[in-house]
């Protein structure tokens, strides 16, 4: 059966959602940095902390994960200086 999306691996990364990772105080350097970026198809890329694991347990009633997808935690502080990047609806 289909899914009714499905990622594109052939998209490339076009800008930065937000400021990055250092900007912010998340990071110190290079090495792991949480980060939002938007892709030439429009898709969202999140590097975050994986925490699948942690969390797939306590999922909300009608959430859940495939087995494909990781559930990442980032920064509040990158989503809300994503925002002015983010279009309205």
């Amino acid at each position: 059966m289909a899914r009714a999306w499905e990622s594109d691996p052939s998209a490339l990364f076009v800008r930065r959602l937000g400021k990055s990772a250092e900007e912010l105080g998340n990071s110190q350097g290079r090495e792991q940095c949480p980060d939002i970026w938007q892709l030439s198809n429009g898709d969202i890329a999140v590097i975050g902390r994986d925490m699948t694991d942690h969390y797939s347990p306590r999922l909300p009633e009608g959430v859940t994960i495939g087995p494909d997808e990781r559930l990442v935690v980032i920064p509040g502080n990158m989503l809300t200086a994503a925002k002015p990047d983010i279009p309205d609806a």
